[in-house]
């Protein structure tokens, strides 16, 4: 299997990408090299379909095939290590040397990415975010943020489908308006239906949608959105130093869930167009996809797993623009203390009403 290793002209050290210089860096000689003259390496990119024989004798048991399937062996260019890695690993650092390499033949041929938004954020600047991202939590028991340990701290380019769609839809509402008014004896209320028709199209373009199994797509999307202005044309150079996985969901897979984000956002902005009605609510609704487009593109995530009381924390953060999301734990003495505090408030406003009204009648 081909392995890229990035090597400092100067020194001959492995460099990995720097998300603050935005350019290619040697951590022992600080020698910068820019990404684009990394250009000619990405040249040869072709499918490595040799196999590996064993010439030797092996007394135990080997890889089953559905085991082999699943796995990859390079040898590291600097130590001669070998490297053992799933099928869907792109870039990692040698277990033996730490040097940063990247598995080339993930990404060759037809399965090379369109585009990759290279990291803006260091590693350093992700774990203090983290610890920001502790503060003003009330709910958020007051030792963890001293007594959590940081388990690890990946920057992972995850593999995402970016989807350009245009949708049309056809609506069909039952909308409300309701009129008061009083005389010298009655209150009156008056209430008026209507059957409101709508009809909507909209443009989409870069609908990410990750194509990682590993990755959980709920916390995928809760990073969005990303900058495409910061898209750039996929080189290998800018994923030395960092994980990088290839894809193991096809797109075609991933169209349930990014249709059912695309009619939520269309059905939300037809929505919008019936705020003149006191209420309405959706009757039935039909629509149709035109000139579906997908590109391949690898973005940056930072992946901060913790641990506190036996309990595992993962967080992610977007590696462009630093949002963070992932559970914290609950502090139960606090919550319950909130919610008393706001039973005792809502209880005084109610018994202040009903004095108020007692006065006056």
């Amino acid at each position: 299997m081909a392995l890229l290793e990035y090597k400092c002209p100067n020194c001959g050290g492995a460099v990995s990408f720097d998300a603050n210089a935005q350019q290619l860096v040697c951590p022992y000689c600080n020698t910068t090299i820019d990404v684009a003259t990394a250009r000619q390496a990405d040249a040869g990119l072709a499918q490595d379909q040799r196999s590996e024989a064993i010439d030797w004798q092996y007394a135990g048991t080997g890889y089953s095939a559905e085991e082999q399937q699943q796995l990859r062996a390079y040898l590291c260019s600097s130590c001669g290590g070998e490297i053992i890695a799933d099928a869907t690993l792109g870039a990692t650092a040698c277990p033996f040397c730490d040097n940063p390499v990247v598995m080339s033949s993930q990404f060759a041929g037809t399965v090379r990415p369109d585009w990759v938004i290279p990291f803006k954020i260091d590693k350093k600047a992700a774990v203090e975010a983290l610890k920001q991202h502790y503060l003003g939590k009330r709910l958020l028991p007051k030792v963890f943020s001293d007594e959590n340990h940081l388990d690890e701290v990946k920057g992972v380019y995850v593999p995402f489908w970016l989807f350009d769609t245009d949708l049309a839809g056809h609506y069909e509402f039952h909308a409300t308006s309701t009129r008061h008014w009083s005389d010298s004896s009655y209150d009156y209320v008056e209430t008026s239906t209507f059957q409101a028709m709508r009809e909507g199209n909209m443009e989409f373009r870069g609908v990410p949608a990750d194509g990682s199994s590993r990755m959980d797509d709920t916390l995928m999307e809760a990073i969005e959105p990303y900058d495409y202005s910061g898209l750039v044309a996929f080189q290998t150079a800018y994923l030395a130093g960092y994980l990088a996985n290839k894809f193991d969901v096809e797109p075609a897979a991933m169209l349930p869930r990014v249709d059912q984000r695309l009619a939520k956002s269309l059905t939300e902005s037809v929505s919008d167009t019936l705020r003149k009605y006191d209420s309405f609510s959706l009757v039935s609704e039909r629509g149709g996809v035109t000139n579906r487009v997908v590109h391949y593109g690898l973005l940056p995530v930072w992946l901060l797993n913790t641990s506190w009381n036996g309990q595992r924390y993962v967080f992610a953060m977007n590696g462009q623009t630093g949002k963070m999301v992932g559970d914290l734990p609950l502090d139960v003495a606090a919550f319950w203390r909130w919610v008393i505090l706001l039973f005792v408030l809502v209880a005084g406003v109610v018994a202040g009403a009903f004095l108020g009204w007692g006065m006056v009648g």
